[in-house]
């Protein structure tokens, strides 16, 4: 399952990360984003251990979004060694995805 992340633990969980992580910005009321969850509770499970993954509700933590200029949602971060490598702005297919993280693993 994917880890929620707040504005007070981004630091810590995302970019003090020993393993490349996945941020899923997202907000409760917007489609595309619950679309998107079932994905991204699937790709949590098969790559537990490889890439964590994990999910920031905009309208909760403001802060994370505004730092990294996620400026409509959902909107993917890529994270490997505290440096952002790459940010999707909407969905993307499963499979995209899961080609994406195992060049990351």
């Amino acid at each position: 399952m994917a880890q929620l992340v707040t504005d007070q633990d981004f630091e810590e969980v995302v970019l003090k990360s020993d393993i490349p992580v996945m941020v899923d910005f997202f907000a409760d009321w917007c489609g595309p984003c619950k679309a998107l969850m079932p994905v991204v509770e699937e790709l949590a499970t098969e790559f537990d251990g490889k890439v964590k993954i994990v999910k920031v509700n905009v309208d909760e933590s403001p802060e994370a979004a505004q730092k990294h200029g996620v400026m409509s949602i959902p909107n993917l971060l890529f994270v490997k060694g505290g440096e952002v490598v790459d940010q999707i702005s909407g969905g993307l297919p499963k499979s995209k995805l899961t080609e994406k993280l195992s060049e990351m693993a």
